[in-house]
């Protein structure tokens, strides 16, 4: 199984524009994830084609299992 944490964020078009962390440590801190979202959207982090992020949309962690089918 695969889990990556989602970190959702909103940008100056009001696109949802997420960034994946793969492997995060669990159980996972709502408190840290909120402030690292509010640093990203405080220091101009990153942008998107869409503009600077501009506020936090949400944060998930998304679990994958995958299964290999034999050819």
């Amino acid at each position: 199984m695969a889990k990556v944490l989602e970190l959702q964020f909103l940008n100056q078009e009001n696109k949802t524009v997420t960034i994946r962390l793969d492997a995060p440590i669990e159980p996972v801190d709502p408190a840290a994830v909120n402030a690292a979202m509010d640093t990203v959207i405080a220091q101009n982090i990153f942008t998107s084609s869409g503009g600077n992020y501009t506020s936090k949309k949400g944060a998930r962690i998304v679990d994958r299992e995958v299964s290999e089918i034999d050819l």
